[in-house]
């Protein structure tokens, strides 16, 4: 796993993290390495960003060991790369070009280790379950149709959302302005 730091045209910055299984980020050369872009929340902050401004951060921590890495380059995306078949389910390859590599202080980093991987990585043979949230009405409409599938009952957690307040109706108000800003 590690978090990918990207900025939009005018600069402003935006941090994600990105996760797959063991050897999903393959160095490829001395200079390049990539990983798969999975599907996620559809609002594409991350390959938006790229596609706009290709300067990225890569920050990988390995907090089993205490241990962290920096990466500085120039991002690609490329949704017929020869490496897309390697990866289940991805939707497109990430190539990056590194400009700077350096490890970083790792004495604030806490011991943790991984207790499981998530159900929802895709792997070879497995289609990973649809996360419940994008069966609920209200983002629906913002989502790619491919990504679940809407059920009955969902009352029950759009209650749970608006019990929430501002949150759940700031985030529908910025999905709506994702959406029109995307056609």
């Amino acid at each position: 796993m590690f978090f990918l730091a990207t900025a939009d045209a005018e600069g402003r910055p935006d941090c994600s993290y990105k996760g797959g299984m063991p050897g999903f980020v393959k160095v490829l050369d001395e200079h390049t390495l990539a990983f798969p872009d999975y599907n996620g929340n559809g609002m594409f902050r991350s390959l938006g960003n790229i596609l706009l401004n290709p300067h990225v951060g890569l920050l990988f921590v390995d907090f089993e060991r205490a241990d962290r890495l920096r990466i500085n380059g120039a991002a690609s995306l490329d949704a017929h790369d020869p490496l897309l078949p390697q990866y289940p389910g991805a939707q497109l390859i990430v190539r990056v070009q590194t400009r700077q590599i350096f490890p970083n202080c790792p004495r604030y980093i806490h011991r943790m280790r991984l207790v499981k991987h998530s159900s929802y990585t895709p792997t070879a043979g497995c289609a990973p379950p649809v996360p419940n949230w994008k069966r609920w009405d209200e983002f629906r409409t913002f989502l790619p149709r491919q990504d679940g599938v809407v059920q009955p009952g969902l009352s029950t957690y759009v209650r749970r959302w608006e019990q929430r307040g501002i949150f759940y109706r700031r985030g529908v108000q910025l999905l709506r302005r994702v959406k029109r800003l995307i056609g």
